[in-house]
């Protein structure tokens, strides 16, 4: 039996802006992380995504496209409470659900309750959909993939977008690989496209069809080969937890003409956030990296693996401001990323011990403070006048989002 089922909400940042303001509703809306000329389209309504536009694009080309589109600037609460809203109703069908990122999910129902799992996989997909008109909004919509694997279904909820309900089993899989091309897979890029086509795999259907050796030897030379291998028919090789590598965290600045000292006050911005991700995961970074993307269209970076591992903003926001000095302006994009990064404090205590506790301390007070009465209530002297400075919401994990990052 199917027990794998992925959610998917349509246009989620768009779909919640026309739902939270109704008259936007029906009219091509474009969302950016501020209204600016320059700004970059991180999501578009199905009205506005019919007119031609595309994510990436920037606000000048969009209104060159479509004159009437209208543009809204992120709302991560709203945002975060649909997130929220939509993981509940999924946990009411499975102790095993998964947020992929801030708009879709996927429900194990072989962790199931017995009065669930015995359900019609069908009806369940369309009882999650009456509940998110009902419980979340009358504007809202997702797509519903039922498949025995992640990958399966996911790529059933991609079938038939805006509000599809689609199910892969062994008897329709080939008739629905015959209608896709290989960039239609999820995980299958242009790239990994032209390495399937150098060993005469130009179809699903054909790749569904290649024996394991010449995925694992010519393909991929690897053993993802196998496990495309098993992916395409349907066992399961996609349910883990990744460690985390890094915390990061970049932002576009606002105009070439900021001094270098509001530029440094942005990068400590920057740390401060990253150092609040990083403890709101217990971990603690020896190696901090900041870099810069010059109006010159060069790339330049700093980087240093640090005598201890550190946590608190004080000691993130002294080296990365050590680091921004050695680095020149103006800057066009700015990012602070903190690597190496271990799960406890280093076991050998340094002279100074007392006052790494007591910074630390500090360090938690504030957090505390700051998840109760919301990011930045309390923030270092030296990022004033940086509230602008909006975190974005990420489409691709969930890992920070229950820990008051707005």
């Amino acid at each position: 039996m199917n027990d794998v089922m992925h959610i998917d909400l349509n246009s989620c940042f768009a779909t919640i802006e026309q739902q939270s303001r109704p008259m936007l509703r029906g009219r091509p809306v474009a969302i950016t992380n501020r209204i600016t000329p320059n700004a970059c389209i991180i999501a578009a309504s199905y009205e506005a995504k019919a007119k031609g536009i595309k994510v990436g694009m920037r606000r000048r080309e969009a209104e060159a496209i479509c004159k009437d589109i209208i543009f809204a600037e992120t709302e991560p609460s709203k945002y975060i409470f649909v997130h929220e809203k939509l993981k509940h109703i999924m946990q009411d069908y499975s102790s095993d659900v998964v947020m992929k990122s801030i708009d879709e999910g996927v429900i194990n129902l072989a962790a199931a309750p017995p009065h669930i799992k015995t359900r019609n996989r069908t009806e369940i997909g369309r009882e999650i959909k009456r509940r998110l008109l009902t419980e979340v909004g009358d504007y809202m919509r997702c797509n519903v993939g039922i498949a025995s694997n992640r990958f399966l279904a996911k790529l059933a909820a991609e079938l038939h977008k805006p509000d599809g309900l689609d199910e892969i089993t062994p008897t329709n899989q080939r008739a629905i690989f015959a209608t896709l091309e290989l960039t239609d897979l999820p995980g299958i890029n242009t790239r990994m496209e032209r390495r399937l086509n150098a060993v005469n795999i130009f179809t699903p259907l054909q790749f569904l069809d290649a024996d394991e050796q010449t995925l694992v030897k010519l393909v991929y030379k690897s053993i993802d080969g196998a496990k495309w291998y098993q992916r395409l028919r349907g066992f399961e090789v996609d349910d883990y937890a990744s460690d985390i590598k890094s915390v990061g965290r970049q932002y576009v600045m606002e105009s070439r003409e900021l001094s270098r000292e509001a530029t440094r006050a942005r990068i400590l911005h920057l740390s401060e956030d990253v150092g609040y991700r990083l403890r709101s995961k217990n971990l603690y970074a020896r190696g901090i990296f900041v870099w810069i993307y010059g109006y010159d269209d060069v790339y330049y970076h700093k980087s240093t693996i640090l005598k201890r591992a550190i946590a608190t903003d004080r000691d993130i926001c002294r080296a990365a401001s050590e680091l921004f000095k050695q680095l020149p302006s103006p800057a066009r994009i700015i990012g602070v990323t903190l690597y190496k990064l271990q799960k406890q404090a280093d076991p050998q205590l340094a002279f100074y011990q007392s006052q790494i506790d007591r910074a630390e301390h500090v360090c938690a007070a504030i957090d505390k403070i700051n998840y109760r009465f919301g990011a930045r209530k309390i923030h270092s002297a030296a990022s004033c006048g940086t509230e602008h400075v909006k975190t974005k919401i990420p489409f691709g994990s969930t890992r920070y989002l229950d820990h008051s990052i707005t």
